[in-house]
């Protein structure tokens, strides 16, 4: 091939479902310099939330929150812990999910996906907080029943850490 210079044709860059499964790609023409289409970059987006996700998710959600669920340390922060930093750890966790999502899927399609963006970000964060939920109803360390906030503040101490793992496992494709 000549030494032609490649630079992609931004403006004719679209959004397609490709695939049997249908999955959203970004399409970029590479053109020469006289215009022609010489190459293709084909994409995926990942800004939609599907079953592969919801996989990856459990398992992520699962890495972390075995070993802090195990941790006597944890327990006692969900009992010591005032409830106002029990809800600014769930906050947190939504905040880095929030953070970490949008930069790694939606960054240049927020506004195409805003919904799909609060749904994964919320699906992600329901995930590791009912992981975590039966991890520790399982060893039994959720007091249901007799101290049904002590049993969520458990949970929310350790789906802090459970999240986080759960958000970078869903980002690996």
């Amino acid at each position: 091939m000549d030494n032609v210079e490649q630079k992609p044709a931004s403006s004719d860059t679209s959004i397609q479902r490709l695939g049997r499964n249908g999955y959203l790609h970004r399409i970029t023409p590479i053109v020469d310099s006289t215009g022609k289409i010489v190459q293709r970059l084909i994409k995926p987006l990942m800004v939609e939330f599907r079953a592969r996700d919801l996989m990856q998710t459990l398992v992520g959600a699962s890495i972390l929150a075995i070993p802090a669920a195990y941790t006597e340390e944890t327990w006692d922060l969900g009992q010591e812990l005032a409830l106002t930093n029990i809800v600014g750890i769930a906050f947190l966790s939504l905040f880095f999910i929030g953070i970490f999502v949008y930069y790694n899927f939606y960054k240049s399609y927020f506004k195409q996906f805003v919904g799909q963006y609060f749904f994964r970000v919320l699906a992600t964060y329901a995930v590791s907080f009912a992981v975590v939920a039966l991890l520790l109803t399982l060893i039994d360390k959720c007091p249901w029943g007799v101290d049904n906030m002590l049993a969520i503040k458990r949970i929310i101490v350790v789906a802090f850490p459970a999240s986080m793992s759960a958000t970078v496992t869903d980002a690996i494709k």
